[in-house]
């Protein structure tokens, strides 16, 4: 290791100047740690391994710094929880279920994390591997959308990462750019998985840690079936969280919008977000119409009707954006080539609408769309149905008035399959519209509790 005389940043052997201050790199133990009156650890030995170097980051679970590990002689990034946190049990349960995770699954793809202890002043702290980077959020925040190629890629390596958990019965539950940190390199980004303490475990001698009804994850990236805290959540909710990272990073918003959780919850119950083509227009790098129908099936309300893993979300996504080949290939696939087939692919993509493919997911009951908006006006169905009465002579119909009910003529002859004429229709629209908002209004209570 080397370190920065000027700001003692830890860099690998082979670097020679500190990219920030422009400093000669020197050896660690020549640099020597300065004490901070504001946090007592700066220069601390913890755990009688761990030398605490400096503060990289806060966060409302704890404190997260580089420290030299004295004894792998490499650098660490340490999370030290708040002392408010660490007196929480369930919080100290799922900060140890980070390490307890990260010990089953690969790390090409997910932060590996090495070490849970208890520190001197009665917290916790966790050690993991230092990456030389940023989140997927810093990005976002200051380019708004970011380059094709390089949300494939990353997507790519976030599917690879994420079906390896899933293969070993672990959902994350807390997918969001936060949770994506962007290792630069000369090729592209290499992407890292963080966070694996909200995981749920499915196997069948899995510990509960969360309250029957209660919701973990961000309110913007939340399956229904998360935001409604049920049981049968599996790894198609992250599914839905990937595909609400992906609408952010082509898009520059998330697709379901509110002022608060509540709000933004009924959105992801009762509402479609628009198409991200259109929802596009207007940022530096176009969105194909292609991109649509992937989107459509990745948000899927029901989950048994939504793609069914990160891996074909992610060869879908690719395959919108002209790419030939699957997610494993593209993963490891130079940047530059990826923005070069892209670019040769856009002109065409821009010029054609999305077709329907025999591999898509759409179900025949729903359709493209089961939000509550897409049931349409069960009244009128309704209306249709019943016996005319003929007039009485020289009777003069008055004219619809406005915001009138359709004329029957003017009414689909089908919805979702079902003949116009069956008194099912009815009960389908009323029934299913009833459904979707009762589990609104139940969401939106528990909430406002």
């Amino acid at each position: 290791m080397k370190a920065c005389p000027a700001c003692g940043r830890l860099y690998p052997d082979d670097a020679g100047f500190c990219p920030v201050d422009g400093a000669q790199l020197t050896s660690p133990t020549q640099v020597p740690v300065l004490a901070d009156s504001q946090d007592p650890r700066i220069g601390q030995l913890l755990c009688n391994r761990y030398q605490v170097r400096r503060v990289v980051a806060d966060g409302g679970m704890g404190r997260v710094y580089e420290a030299l590990d004295m004894q792998a002689r490499r650098n660490v990034a340490l999370k030290v929880l708040h002392p408010d946190v660490s007196r929480d049990p369930i919080a100290v349960q799922r900060f140890k279920r980070e390490f307890e995770v990260s010990k089953m699954l690969p790390h090409d793809y997910i932060v590996e994390v090495l070490d849970f202890q208890p520190t001197p002043d009665e917290s916790f702290v966790l050690a993991m591997e230092f990456l030389y980077g940023e989140e997927l959020r810093a990005t976002l925040k200051r380019e708004h959308v970011i380059l094709p190629a390089r949300m494939l890629r990353m997507l790519s390596q976030v599917a690879i990462g994420l079906d390896q958990a899933h293969a070993r019965k672990f959902v994350h539950r807390d997918l969001k750019p936060d949770n994506l940190f962007l290792c630069q390199t000369h090729e592209g980004d290499i992407t890292k998985l963080l966070d694996f303490g909200s995981a749920k475990d499915k196997g069948e001698s899995a510990k509960k840690l969360t309250v029957l009804g209660t919701t973990i994850g961000s309110p913007f990236y939340m399956a229904p079936e998360q935001a409604q805290g049920l049981e049968t959540l599996d790894q198609r909710a992250d599914v839905w969280a990937l595909a609400a990272i992906i609408y952010e990073c082509v898009v520059g918003r998330v697709p379901f919008i509110g002022n608060n959780g509540p709000s933004i919850l009924l959105q992801i119950l009762t509402k479609e977000p628009a198409p991200p083509s259109e929802a596009g227009k207007g940022q530096k790098h176009p969105v194909p119409p292609t991109l649509d129908r992937v989107m459509t099936h990745a948000f899927k309300k029901t989950a048994a009707h939504r793609i069914a893993s990160v891996g074909a979300l992610a060869d879908a996504v690719g395959a919108a954006y002209g790419l030939t080949g699957t997610h494993l290939e593209w993963a490891k696939t130079n940047e530059a080539e990826l923005n070069a087939r892209v670019n040769a692919a856009m002109p065409g993509l821009l010029a054609t609408a999305a077709a329907p493919r025999a591999a898509d997911v759409a179900d025949s009951f729903f359709g493209e769309s089961d939000s509550l908006d897409a049931l349409g006006d069960p009244f009128a169905a309704a209306a249709a149905s019943l016996p005319r009465i003929a007039a009485a002579p020289g009777y003069a119909a008055p004219a619809p008035a406005y915001g009138a009910r359709p004329s029957e003529e003017s009414l689909p002859q089908s919805i979702a399959g079902v003949p116009k004429s069956s008194n099912t229709l009815l009960f389908l629209a009323v029934g299913g519209g009833a459904l979707f908002v009762g589990i609104a209004l139940v969401i939106v209570f528990m909430l406002l509790r």
